[in-house]
């Protein structure tokens, strides 16, 4: 059975499960790569969770998984996709305010392979981030993603409820 890992990864920390890999042995604050819902990042161990001694608990599953124990390659890249971000920032600064839209960028951080931008903005989750990402998209700014941020940290996406989306039977679609 895979161990589940603890990790924090993104400039704005995050904290998930990962299911970390069978033939690394990792100790805490060692750095491997994770494909997350943004894509690879860097993340750091923070612990590994023990398995319950109760009958009969479940495992605690992963949203994550471990790619590989990170590289001195990794660190660089990781380090070069640093310094172009303060380039960045600058520049979607200027845009947003170009745009006249009600934000504020933080930061901003590509993945791992560099073929994503997460801009954190100072917001909650509404319609300057849509109109944010709208306009990114039809300037052709590739994929960017808007990771609204207050003073709690990352604000997450709504769950849908029943009646709201696809594949739950509510929402009138043929599901």
């Amino acid at each position: 059975m895979s161990q589940i890992g603890l990790i924090r990864y993104g400039v704005v920390p995050e904290v998930a499960r990962c299911e970390l890999r069978d033939d690394a042995t990792l100790q805490r604050g060692e750095q491997l790569v994770a494909e997350t819902h943004r894509g690879p990042m860097l993340a750091t161990l923070l612990e590994v969770i023990r398995p319950s001694s109760e009958p009969g608990a479940s495992p605690p599953s992963a949203g994550f998984q471990m790619l590989r124990v990170a590289t001195p390659d990794d660190q660089r890249q990781h380090a070069q996709l640093r310094d172009r971000c303060s380039e960045t920032c600058d520049a979607w600064d200027a845009r947003i305010q170009q745009w006249q839209l009600d934000l504020q960028l933080l930061d901003c951080e590509y993945t791992l392979d560099g073929e994503k931008l997460i801009l954190y903005v100072l917001n909650e989750r509404g319609p300057e981030c849509t109109r944010l990402a709208i306009q990114a998209a039809a300037a052709g700014f590739g994929l960017i993603e808007v990771q609204p941020v207050d003073a709690a940290g990352i604000v997450s996406q709504p769950l849908m409820d029943s009646g709201g989306g696809c594949g739950t039977g509510g929402c009138g679609c043929s599901h």
